[in-house]
């Protein structure tokens, strides 16, 4: 089973970033959202934090880990119903 972000879609994250009411403090490669941080402690809704990342052209967040080949963001936010 994939971990998918909440936020972009991403399915490739190294666990799920939330088992229930626990957020794994992972921080999204592709959209930088951090688990249990942004939302919890800077209160930044899945949502907001989406529409900023997809007003400033959806942009590869992580400089260590590369994008996955033939990466495509509208094509990855369909993981979570969203369409662009």
């Amino acid at each position: 089973m994939k971990n998918i972000c909440p936020v972009c879609g991403y399915d490739e994250l190294d666990e799920p970033a939330y088992k229930g009411m626990r957020a794994s403090l992972e921080i999204c490669p592709c959209c930088g959202f951090q688990f249990g941080f942004d939302d919890q402690a800077l209160h930044i809704t899945h949502e907001q934090w989406r529409q900023k990342w997809v007003t400033n052209g959806m942009k590869w967040r992580s400089s260590g880990i590369k994008p996955p080949a033939n990466w495509n963001p509208q094509k990855q936010l369909l993981n979570i119903g969203v369409k662009i």
